[in-house]
């Protein structure tokens, strides 16, 4: 079994999310007013950060209230010294941010690894939750406003009754091995010269490997058989889980959909591995490691089409 690696990002949350809690208005009232407490801000969909080398994201209770009145509140969960982190939320307009704070997005802190690994699965939920309250304000039963309910964590509406929840999309990631080839393909939107995995997201009624050999055939005409999971990842864009596979291809003919992708080809294991080290003849270059693709792409440099199971069998098409 393909060890999973700990710096996915995102992947790494310590908070003790406290479910039982989040119905209980008194509990969570008394996590807040605690001097303990600690609150990321976000304005927008981005997190303001102090400014200095730390890029500390936590701010307490005074120092929020500089800011004004949130548009919405979230209780993340506790730290292992029960106290507890909250996310606010305020219109992309204000709070502004002066010389004290920054504004950096979540993928560029990811990128540029500017906060610990905690941190940022924390500003992760946080970000997602939010989106999701600015996306939610109406009821999507009868249409009417809806409230905040349950420590953020559900939205009511007193008109029809009607409780709603946050949404996860799940988006299937595979990389597709044939042998000592594997298959990428790249965006347009890509950075120039870079290729991923290829992706897509899950459909109602469809299993996680059915997505997989689906998106596959669609994209790039190649079947596969055998699919292997490899780990998953949250990815607050806004909100979507990432399930990573390793997909053993049953033919190596590729039909480029040209609608979703710009160009679709075989690489050999070693031109991945250049890739990954910035050192390929043509400037060709792979995600970075604060995304799953790249640790699919890792796992098959180092372990080969094993990455497929004990044997790799081309297996057919169920």
């Amino acid at each position: 079994m393909t060890a999973i690696p700990a710096s996915i990002g995102f992947n790494h949350n310590p908070l003790d999310r406290r479910s039982d809690k989040r119905n209980d208005d008194a509990s969570i009232e008394h996590l807040r007013s605690d001097p303990a407490a600690r609150f990321l801000v976000f304005n927008g969909d981005i997190p303001l950060l102090k400014r200095g080398s730390a890029h500390d994201p936590w701010f307490v209770a005074s120092e929020t209230a500089a800011f004004g009145q949130p548009l919405h509140t979230i209780f993340l969960g506790v730290e292992s010294d029960g106290s507890g982190r909250f996310a606010i939320g305020f219109a992309p307009s204000d709070p502004a941010p002066d010389n004290e704070y920054e504004r950096i997005d979540l993928r560029s802190l990811a990128l540029q690894d500017l906060v610990a690994a905690g941190a940022l699965g924390i500003l992760a939920e946080a970000k997602s939750m939010l989106d999701w309250h600015r996306r939610h304000a109406f009821c999507a039963n009868c249409g009417a406003a809806s409230r905040i309910t349950n420590a953020g964590w559900q939205r009511t509406c007193d008109v029809c009754g009607a409780r709603h929840f946050p949404r996860v999309d799940p988006v299937v990631i595979m990389l597709v091995i044939d042998g000592e080839r594997c298959l990428l393909g790249r965006q347009r939107h890509f950075a120039k010269g870079m290729y991923s995995a290829l992706a897509g997201f899950v459909e109602p009624g469809e299993t996680a490997e059915d997505a997989v050999r689906r998106e596959v055939m669609e994209e790039a005409g190649v079947k596969c058989g055998q699919v292997v999971y490899f780990a998953s990842q949250p990815w607050p864009f806004p909100s979507s889980l990432m399930i990573g596979c390793f997909a053993q291809s049953s033919d190596t003919d590729i039909v480029v959909d040209t609608e979703e992708l710009e160009d679709a080809r075989w690489f050999s294991r070693q031109e991945v591995a250049a890739m990954l080290a910035g050192t390929h003849a043509d400037g060709l270059s792979a995600p970075k490691p604060f995304a799953i693709a790249h640790h699919l792409l890792r796992a098959y440099v180092e372990k080969g089409e094993s990455v497929c199971g004990t044997h790799a069998e081309k297996t057919p098409l169920p």
